[in-house]
């Protein structure tokens, strides 16, 4: 049996791929030289994130904000018909949604998948003279990213003061055994299929902007 579980808009490899990219020419150093620099970049970014969400005196973080800022928006021709307290229908362009502020849940589903008033909710809201960031996840505040980032990633001293006792030190790690394949060494990925195709899609003439074709076969070329 799978539980539902929210992926906070984050269901791409992104990060990791950020990071390869960022440690390209770590890579070609010795394991302790290529350790340092990665602790180092999380040092920075760690640093960096923590100090920018202790600056942030919005409700949300400036993405999470914008979005309920644009389903504001959205939500301005809406009209509200309640049913109970916490039940009501809202009407959007001819459609109708039924939204539970009890259980932060639009028939639309937003509500409850993304836990931020969807414009449906937003309308409620607004009637009803309520703070939508009540009816926000918490994961979306400030005070959650800077909990993120509290732990902080500590300098190691320097080689000369480590401790290493005498049964470790003593101990040869030998290389594993490779055999270095014919051709010139990898250093980008594979990529996928599709990101092969969207690339390919993506490839547009110079000169009137359009796909299938280049500046030398364009046909929409001015003339003189």
């Amino acid at each position: 049996m799978s539980a539902h579980v929210n992926r906070r808009w984050t269901m791409t490899s992104n990060i990791a791929e950020s990071i390869n990219v960022a440690l390209v020419s770590a890579r070609e150093l010795p394991i302790y030289d290529f350790l340092e620099e990665v602790r180092k970049m999380y040092g920075h970014w760690n640093c960096r994130n923590r100090k920018e969400a202790s600056h942030t005196y919005t409700m949300l973080g400036k993405k999470y904000q914008e979005i309920l800022t644009l389903n504001e928006a959205m939500s301005i021709r809406m009209t509200v018909v309640p049913s109970t307290e916490h039940l009501h229908m809202v009407n959007d362009e001819g459609r109708h949604y039924t939204v539970c502020l009890l259980e932060k849940k639009c028939s639309c589903g937003r509500f409850q998948v993304d836990e931020l008033p969807c414009p449906h909710a937003w309308a409620v809201l607004k009637s009803k003279f309520l703070v939508p960031e009540d009816y926000c996840s918490d994961y979306y505040k400030p005070k959650s990213v800077v909990m993120t980032y509290e732990v902080p990633v500590y300098p190691l001293p320097d080689r000369i003061e480590w401790n290493i006792p005498a049964c470790i030190s003593k101990e040869v790690v030998l290389p594993p055994k490779w055999k270095r394949p014919p051709g010139r060494p990898k250093k980008k990925r594979d990529k996928l299929f599709s990101e092969l195709l969207q690339k390919k899609n993506q490839h547009l003439c110079s000169i009137c902007g359009q796909e299938r074709h280049n500046k030398r076969t364009c046909r929409n070329a001015p003339r003189n």
